[in-house]
């Protein structure tokens, strides 16, 4: 195996890998209309956890209607608006002050919570399940009718708490509070004026009716119910979701896990969360829910069941994650606040160990620089420079199978066409010169589970949402947004739309670079004398160029930059070992047409000359 032949296979094996990838993986499908006519404002409502009487922890409870123009009461801080519904004391309508739709400056700002009667329901509510000889009309249900006891706005330096009465000798109480970040803590407290000992459990729920309309449906990133139990990731999509087993005792498909001693659940978008957060280092029962009758969603926590005797108060802390999937945040949750493992609630993918140190080296980048896309070139260098080492070896050893070229071709022209003999003698040539002809496949073998890991970090991290580069990229996350098809904006039409095939064809400029860098890099050695082989090459860059037209163009930026650093490498290494590449020559050689071989007439038998 010669030097072209060497990279004819490194090249054709990426090929091959990021051409399943991109089967596999295809640009996801637009998103569904948010403007879509909404259901109808008697569509049920969420099925609660309370249990029977004698059994406070599980059990189908009445399916009720949301109040129509229920009282509310506001949220303002300086990440959330909002407001919290009376009725149910149930928090249903929350907005992302610091995230819009779009990139247009007039967009609506990112809502993550709304109530029944709007498009795709999502809320979180609490209550208690009775137990002993309660009924479901002695607690708090998702309709019932709260005052307002405390406060008027809930902000992070005032916290509100709703009082409820049910006129049989208990007071029940819910404090709310926020952090100036995402983090509600919702504290349940029950008065027991009844003159006898009631046995009672808190839950949370966080409900969502039908699929979101934002749902992306790509297959490598996970959308649906995020959860840990006792050190246990679980991820399960809508769809895992509407086929859980049923459950008599849930009326719904369901799947219930006891935790011992921590964890969370909730629903997780591509860039937002809704999550329960049960008091850590406490037992409780998680619950993940399907109702097919309503297209519910359900994710639950039920703490244990309690006895709170006559004249006391008891009451269980809980809290709601419900905002933005800001790594800082998240993190900053997991080490302050003891949420175990909640750094996992952000969709690394398979390749963790590398996604995850791969984001907190481009996420410091980004403070130092404050250009994101500079940030993923000065980590291009950084990883190449990890890399260098095992670079350097494969350069080297193209450089010395340069060397070998005439021996390579004595042998050759040796042996004939016996091609066992000509493979012994090559092996042997190699093991007398110390050279390894698989080396130049090792840096592109390793460039790939970095290419996707970089591919899953800039597709599901927060942070590069419309982080801008310069001019018109002003978006990383999303395909570069120019095209031929108005010549990079000098013609006075719009360009495809980024979701069309059109977009596919009409490619921007950061793939035409990418695919000049490729061809470029090609060019340090002359195209090999094999017709096919010749063939591959001189399309390989163009197919790219395609290929990866429609990715985002924060993965564009390093695959050119890589393409960048790597024709300088190897330059310089090869220069060093005393061959120059014939960059110029070598691009001349391959406009040239080559004469095509015609047999000699070869004379009749028996024919004189």
């Amino acid at each position: 195996m010669d030097q072209n032949k060497n990279l004819l296979l490194a090249t054709a094996l990426s090929f091959i890998v990021i051409l399943v990838w991109f089967v596999l993986f295809p640009p996801p499908e637009p998103v569904a209309d948010p403007n879509a006519q909404a259901p109808a404002a008697s569509q049920t409502e969420a099925l609660v956890p309370p249990g029977t009487s004698a059994d406070p922890s599980g059990g189908q409870a009445p399916v009720a209607d949301v109040a129509p123009q229920a009282a509310r009461l506001d949220i303002d801080t300086e990440r959330l608006a909002g407001s919290v519904s009376l009725s149910g004391g149930r928090l249903d309508d929350l907005s992302l002050k610091n995230y819009r739709e779009t990139l247009d400056e007039d967009a609506d700002i990112v809502r993550l919570l709304s109530p029944v009667g709007q498009p795709s329901a999502y809320y979180a509510l609490y209550g208690w399940a009775p137990g002993g000889a309660l009924a479901y009309e002695d607690v708090p249900g998702p309709n019932t009718e709260w005052t307002l006891a405390e406060g008027t706005t809930l902000t992070t330096e005032t916290p509100v708490t709703l009082r409820w009465d049910n006129g049989k000798g208990l007071i029940f109480t819910r404090r709310i509070a926020v952090d100036d970040r995402y983090l509600f803590t919702v504290t349940q407290g029950v008065e027991n004026q009844t003159g006898a000992p009631v046995t009672l459990a808190p839950y949370g729920i966080v409900a969502r009716h039908g699929l979101p309309t934002d749902l992306q449906n790509f297959f490598v990133l996970h959308e649906g119910v995020v959860g840990r139990i006792d050190g246990e990731l679980r991820e399960t999509d809508y769809d895992d979701v509407a086929e859980l087993p049923l459950q008599e005792r849930e009326g719904a498909r369901a799947e219930v896990r006891q935790a011992a001693t921590d964890g969370w659940l909730g629903f997780t978008d591509k860039y937002w969360m809704t999550t329960l957060i049960p008091e850590q280092g406490s037992p409780f029962t998680a619950v993940t829910k399907y109702v097919a009758g309503a297209d519910i969603y359900q994710a639950e926590t039920r703490l244990p069941a309690i006895t709170v005797a006559p004249g006391e108060t008891a009451s269980r802390d809980s809290r709601l994650f419900a905002g933005a999937k800001e790594w800082e945040t998240i993190r900053a949750y997991e080490r302050e606040e003891g949420v175990s493992g909640f750094i996992d609630s952000i969709d690394w993918g398979w390749f963790f160990f590398l996604t995850k140190p791969i984001f907190a080296v481009l996420h410091w980048l980004n403070l130092q620089i404050g250009n994101m896309g500079l940030a993923i070139i000065a980590l291009t260098v950084l990883l190449k420079a990890v890399v260098f080492p095992l670079s350097y070896k494969s350069y080297v050893s193209m450089a010395r199978m340069k060397e070998l070229q005439p021996e390579m071709e004595a042998i050759k022209e040796r042996v004939g066409d016996d091609r066992q003999k000509m493979q012994m003698e090559m092996m042997k040539l190699y093991k007398e010169k110390k050279v390894n002809p698989a080396a130049g496949c090792l840096p592109i073998l390793i460039q790939i589970p970095i290419f996707f890991s970089l591919y899953k970090v800039i597709f599901v991290t927060l942070e590069l949402r419309h982080a801008p580069f310069f001019g018109w990229l002003t978006d990383l996350s999303a395909p570069d947004p120019s095209s031929i098809f108005n010549l990079f904006g000098m013609l006075p039409w719009a360009a495809p739309d980024p979701a069309s095939i059109m977009a596919l064809i009409f490619i921007g400029v950061l793939p035409i670079l990418l695919g000049v860098s490729m061809w470029l890099q090609q060019k340090l050695n002359p195209m090999p004398t094999d017709p096919t082989q010749a063939m591959i090459f001189a399309w390989m860059p163009w197919v790219f160029m395609f290929m990866l037209g429609g990715f985002a163009s924060g993965l564009v930026v390093y695959w050119i930059a890589n393409n960048v650093i790597t024709f300088m490498q190897q330059y310089l290494i090869m220069k060093s070992h005393g061959h120059t590449p014939d960059l110029f020559g070598n691009i001349k050689s391959g406009f040239k047409r080559k004469p095509v071989a015609t047999p000699a007439p070869s004379s009749k038998p028996g024919k004189k000359k």
